[in-house]
């Protein structure tokens, strides 16, 4: 089906800044401007914007979308990483059955969309010896119904290691066999290699310091590589993997991560919150990226990832939402909200500005996640697009409309979402999910979840 976006009062076109239309054919934007009518000839659904300005669909390049089922756990409230680890995440993922992980993604996916969001990495990690399959089909399934881009970051752990949380829980790794065996199959499931692909493959291991050994590292970036799949893992969250990295390999955690063929164009880390100039210098050289997660790490109490530094020094920055046991949330909106405040309360007023902060949620991650079709409003990009309605008390006063949702954060109301041409969001309601039944899915869910748990 064809659209016309019809007179927004904002366009965020860097290419074209003066549109208020965006005509979309095929799943394209193929013509951006002023005045454009429909065509003849042509059934196009025509949009009224006049209360919206648009941005690209949001890229989020780092979840957990197991934990959206985890938010405000009471044990973990006032615990820092390695602890919370353990009274959180760890505690429960080993009970979290294919219909849970379900649940949990769909809640994930409708709490993106509505922020604006288009493209989804989820760094997934419930994997353990005796995983079932069933649980990461979960997770597609719910990203294929709800009709979003995603990128499944295939976590897992080849051994117990330094990983605060395995290394009290019962559950064995995969073999670093299994690992693979189990990669290769969801690869030739799912994996689409185009610069608009809506499923990818990633290969990420949770923890590169702590869950595998350097020798199945460097077999894991080998496959990645062998077969074009980008990388991702966590690294310097805390000052735990610079500890770590020291005391079982002699070196810090960034030049261990070079010693096991892990740094390069090709891989991401979330977090990197304890960088100093030696492992920024190092990101920037090899062109390694961050997925920086701003609530999560305030949350955590972990820091405040040095991202100005990153981005002087040529890093490739991105935003991700984290895990909601870690952030309550999974607003992208939020994200680039905090990351245009909190690093002022470093840097100054000058640290951070809001074009900036919106390519880091954008084009940024689409760049990082090797999506190169997506992320931008240009015309013969793929037509990932989001109307932020800011005639509302909150946002209607705001003199620089374009910067409204950015400046103000959430609540915003997302009237309309395109993914890949098609409508998501309609008048403020995601497409096939019904709001209401969606949170008795969840208190059905949690009721199961912790009857998993005590027992």
């Amino acid at each position: 089906m064809s659209f016309l976006i019809k007179n927004a009062r904002a366009v965020y076109a860097p290419g074209s800044p003066e549109s208020t239309d965006i005509r979309i054919s095929e799943g394209f934007i193929t013509e951006l401007g002023q005045g454009l009518l429909p065509l003849p000839g042509h059934q196009e659904q025509v949009i009224d914007a006049s209360h919206c300005v648009v941005y690209p669909g949001l890229v989020n390049t780092h979840h957990h979308l197991a934990q959206s089922i985890l938010k405000g756990v009471p044990e973990g409230l006032n615990q820092g990483l390695g602890d919370w680890l353990v009274s959180v995440p760890y505690r429960f993922w080993p009970k979290v059955t294919p219909e849970l992980m379900y649940q949990a993604a769909r809640l994930g996916f409708y709490e993106l969309l509505r922020s604006g969001t288009t493209t989804c990495a989820d760094h997934h990690y419930l994997y353990h010896k005796n995983t079932s399959p069933e649980v990461e089909a979960a997770v597609w399934q719910a990203a294929e119904e709800v009709g979003i881009r995603f990128v499944l970051c295939r976590g897992g752990t080849t051994t117990h290691g330094s990983h605060r949380g395995m290394e009290k829980s019962a559950v064995e790794s995969e073999s670093l066999d299994q690992y693979l065996s189990l990669l290769e199959g969801t690869r030739t499931r799912h994996h689409d290699p185009s610069p608009i692909a809506m499923k990818r493959l990633v290969v990420a291991p949770t923890s590169l310091v702590h869950g595998s050994e350097p020798d199945h590292l460097r077999v894991m970036a080998d496959y990645a590589r062998s077969h074009q799949l980008k990388m991702h893992s966590h690294l310097l969250e805390v000052s735990y993997d610079d500890e770590q990295a020291l005391a079982k390999y002699g070196m810090s955690a960034i030049d261990y991560a070079e010693s096991c063929d892990w740094l390069g164009s090709d891989v991401w880390f979330a977090h990197l919150v304890k960088t100093d100039t030696h492992a920024i210098q190092t990101l920037a050289e090899t062109g390694t990226g961050i997925g920086h997660c701003p609530t999560s790490n305030c949350r955590l109490g972990s820091g405040i990832a040095p991202v100005i530094e990153m981005v002087e020094a040529g890093v490739p920055v991105s935003i991700g939402v984290d895990g909601s046991a870690s952030a309550e949330s999974a607003s992208m909106l939020q994200e680039l909200n905090l990351s245009w405040l909190l690093h002022r309360t470093q840097h100054g007023a000058e640290a951070t500005h809001l074009d900036w902060v919106l390519q880091w949620g954008s084009q940024g991650g689409a760049k990082i996640l090797g999506l190169d079709g997506v992320g931008e409003i240009a015309v013969g990009k793929a037509a990932d697009i989001a109307l932020y309605n800011v005639d509302n008390p909150r946002m209607v006063s705001v003199h620089s409309p374009l910067w409204a949702p950015l400046m103000c954060g959430e609540p915003a109301q997302v009237d309309y979402l395109f993914v890949n041409g098609k409508l998501r969001v309609e008048h403020g309601e995601v497409a096939g999910i019904d709001e209401r039944q969606l949170v008795t899915d969840i208190h059905s869910a949690l009721t199961e979840l912790t009857k998993l748990v005590s027992q």
